[in-house]
């Protein structure tokens, strides 16, 4: 199942506007995938059309909107391009949050896990309230401290402990902040036991 979330945000008022859509992959890849991305487009257009916002919001969120349409075929330098334009005309920091966080999500995707944590770690210095980045950096931590586990020498074995021990510290921020998602993370974190009941 896929999981598309649209965002937009206007400056002053704070309109949170989520269309939050499940669709099966099969229908993706076929009929759905065109309905959903022509959907967003025409959603997204009424909304800038009817909410009030200046020409430099309304040019930064065209550009994320472009930005997240090519994110979503896998286009991720033009993706990437886009995001980078949003990110020189918006000046809101909750918004740009967001476009940081996509950012290191395609870093992420493509295997450049340094620049993913630097962009997960900028978007979460403007908005604490992004447990889907934190989740995230700890399952690039985790991740890493597997591959030097598998290592079996002495330096790489202290390593991953360290790895694992920062893994564990943001999947439990991020499960305060969402408690009911990342199951396997917080089953993980009892049966190694770094997180206790309480937590």
């Amino acid at each position: 199942m896929v999981r598309v979330i649209i965002f937009l945000i206007y400056n002053n008022s704070k309109f949170l506007i989520l269309i939050d859509v499940f669709i099966y992959k099969i229908y993706k890849e076929n009929f759905m995938g065109n309905f959903i991305d022509k959907t967003f487009t025409v959603i997204a257009d009424i909304l800038l059309k009817v909410l009030p916002a200046s020409k430099q919001e309304k040019e930064a969120f065209s550009y994320y909107r472009a930005g997240m349409s090519a994110q979503s075929k896998g286009r991720y330098a033009e993706a990437l391009q886009n995001y980078y334009e949003a990110l020189q005309v918006e000046e809101d920091p909750y918004d740009r949050s967001y476009t940081l966080y996509n950012i290191g999500l395609i870093y992420g995707n493509t295997g450049k896990y340094t620049q993913a944590l630097e962009f997960y770690h900028q978007a979460l210095s403007l908005n604490t309230n992004l447990p889907q980045a934190l989740n995230n950096i700890a399952v690039i931590y985790h991740s890493q401290a597997l591959r030097a586990q598998s290592l079996e020498e002495d330096e790489y074995i202290e390593l991953s402990k360290e790895l694992f021990d920062k893994a564990a510290e943001y999947w439990i921020q991020a499960l305060k902040l969402a408690p009911d998602n990342y199951p396997g993370a917080r089953n993980w974190l009892k049966v190694t036991g770094r997180l206790s009941d309480n937590s």
